[in-house]
């Protein structure tokens, strides 16, 4: 597994590993929050690329090399990879293993797709069957509670149920490799603007995907209006089609924040239904579910000033999280704090993030994160930022990468201030290093 500490990639080697298949890794970047689970199972990695990974050997030669789209897209000249075609060695998506350690489960496969809220849902699944003794397999793009991965923190779970939930992602077909029993439909919406033209082309691939499914149930959140246009779409396809509630029962709590959540909480209910889930474990998880990692997820209060990490890293899913804060934390000045992701995205959607990002009270913008972009000319934080002041918007500054953002605002939050960090790349370290700062701060006071 070529880049086995991402997300992603770790779970899908851990799925495989315990679907009895002989893994290794590498990833030059070193150990993450999502390798943990991999050492603690045994699994051999190594911090760097080298062909010798991929060798002759027939002691040591894998039968398989996964790899992400984005690395075989970017680099498709990259030692491994050339490796592997010259020794005959097949190199696949990482969520092709996924998909196979799924089929070798015999577990009932449910596939959470969405252009927002993916992974939320997907763990409030998870959780779900948790309580009501279903004991799923999962993969999940966000680090999961320990308590739902036998005690190491991991993006993947592996029981002896009768599900097995993936989070199903839309980028150039990510999703193509599963086959699933359900699919949870929670929204669609333009993204991902290298691989989709327009939002007809996001549409397109999610009612493609579906109708590769024929037998499936859809439990489709038709108050979205993407998703209503893929329903409408697929008139003739002999699937079964259920509706999300509308609305949660009145006297049910939802103890995540925001409007995004009671969307994702309507699909979760939806979903529950069709799997005969009992109402009893369903409302508890509803009440208790914490969330998964870098989602609304609280780092630390130091001094008065509360930090939240978040992965949001499109518009509207910026808009619904700082909805989520004015809800949580009213009357607190809020700083929106942004890592965009990728050159391209950042250039595409410019004018729909500053807009979004000017209703914060305080915005920063980091260094954009590059990740498969080889054009880094066409704009920059700076630019983002310039273009939420032209809004009318506040001050906004762009301090530089993600550590200098950090220090920037450790001496400008205030008591009372909320920051919300946000992005893709590496603007979790944005709120861990800000903790860190403000406890030094602290410390420090007289």
């Amino acid at each position: 597994m070529l880049g086995a500490a991402g997300a992603g990639a770790s779970a899908a080697v851990l799925l495989a590993h315990r679907a009895g298949a002989s893994v290794s890794g590498c990833d030059p970047g070193g150990p993450s929050p999502y390798t943990g689970a991999l050492l603690d199972a045994g699994i051999p990695l190594t911090w760097e690329h080298s062909a010798s990974h991929v060798t002759a050997d027939a002691a040591v030669a894998p039968e398989r090399l996964a790899v992400t789209k984005a690395l075989t897209a970017v680099n498709p000249d990259h030692p491994e990879l050339v490796a592997a075609r010259e020794h005959g060695i097949p190199a696949e998506a990482w969520q092709q293993i996924v998909a196979d350690a799924a089929a070798t489960s015999g577990q009932r496969l449910v596939a959470v797709a969405g252009t927002h809220g993916k992974s939320t849902t997907t763990g409030w699944l998870i959780d779900v069957l948790v309580r009501a003794g279903r004991d799923p397999s999962a993969f999940v793009g966000a680090l999961l509670d320990p308590v739902l991965t036998n005690g190491v923190a991991s993006t993947a779970r592996w029981g002896s149920g009768d599900t097995f939930i993936v989070e199903a992602d839309e980028y150039a077909g990510n999703f193509d490799p599963y086959r699933p029993d359900v699919i949870v439909l929670l929204n669609a919406e333009w993204d991902h603007p290298d691989v989709f033209a327009d939002e007809r082309a996001v549409l397109g691939a999610f009612e493609a995907w579906i109708r590769r499914a024929p037998g499936a149930t859809l439990v489709a959140d038709t108050a979205d209006a993407g998703v209503e246009r893929i329903v409408e779409r697929l008139g003739d396809w002999p699937g079964q089609i259920v509706a999300a509630p509308r609305d949660v029962p009145i006297d049910w709590l939802i103890g995540l924040p925001g409007p995004a959540n009671a969307a994702n909480a309507r699909s979760v209910i939806g979903v529950a239904r069709v799997l005969g889930v009992p109402e009893e474990p369903l409302r508890a998880s509803l009440a208790e579910f914490k969330g998964v990692g870098r989602r609304f997820e609280l780092k630390g209060e130091v001094g008065g000033v509360i930090v939240l990490d978040d992965y949001g890293h499109h518009p509207t899913a910026i808009a619904r999280t700082l909805e989520a804060v004015r809800s949580r934390y009213p009357g607190r000045r809020v700083w929106a704090v942004y890592e965009p992701l990728t050159y391209h995205r950042t250039a595409s959607m410019l004018d729909q993030f500053a807009e979004v990002l000017a209703t914060a009270d305080e915005v920063a913008i980091a260094d954009i994160w590059a990740g498969r972009d080889t054009d880094t000319t066409v704009t920059s934080a700076q630019a983002l930022a310039d273009a939420v002041i032209q809004r009318g918007g506040p001050s906004a500054a762009a301090p530089g990468s993600v550590e200098d953002t950090a220090d920037y605002l450790s001496s400008r939050v205030q008591t009372g201030d909320v920051v919300l960090v946000m992005g893709g790349g590496r603007s979790y370290v944005i709120a861990d290093r800000l903790v860190e700062l403000l406890k030094g701060r602290e410390a420090d006071a007289p």
